[in-house]
């Protein structure tokens, strides 16, 4: 029997493109584990579409997974069924044109054949207390990938 996890998550970026953060807490009985990290040259929806490849990639085992994204862009793939008809049309959407961040939804969906994933739109940067923090930990990764970065020089 697959283990049940609640998975939140939460992308973000300062620019678009820009650097951007991803931050995530996955839940499994009383046991919560948060995570997050950055990226110097990308944009909001690749760091929505990470924070939920590194949430589901730290499972050791497969598990049920309920996912919670204020992320249209993601959710929707999934409950509007388009991942599937992208991925039946070699990666094309219905205009004929290419998918955006192929990379991370093929990830993604390799990720949807050792996990069942349910999920779940919740608003943004409402009164969610779990999405609020997976914005503060995406952000939290943004300053401090910025402390990284050389200091610009003033003449």
């Amino acid at each position: 029997m697959k283990k049940k996890v609640v998975l939140y998550t939460d992308g973000a970026c300062s620019g678009n493109p820009g650097i951007g953060g991803f931050g995530g807490i996955l839940i499994y009985k009383d046991i919560r584990r948060e995570y997050n990290g950055a990226e110097a040259e990308t944009t909001n929806n690749r760091m929505e579409l990470m924070a939920v490849i590194v949430g589901l990639k730290r499972l050791k085992y497969p598990c049920k997974v309920d996912v919670y994204s204020d992320s249209a862009y993601t959710v929707n793939a999934f409950l509007n069924g388009w991942i599937y008809a992208w991925k039946n049309n070699g990666w094309k959407k219905a205009d004929g044109k290419a998918v955006l961040n192929t990379d991370l939804w093929e990830e993604l969906y390799a990720l949807t054949k050792q996990h069942e994933l349910v999920f779940h739109k919740v608003e943004g940067h409402a009164d969610n207390e779990l999405n609020n923090r997976c914005d503060e930990l995406a952000r939290g990764a943004i300053t401090e990938f910025r402390k990284t970065l050389p200091k610009e020089t003033t003449d």
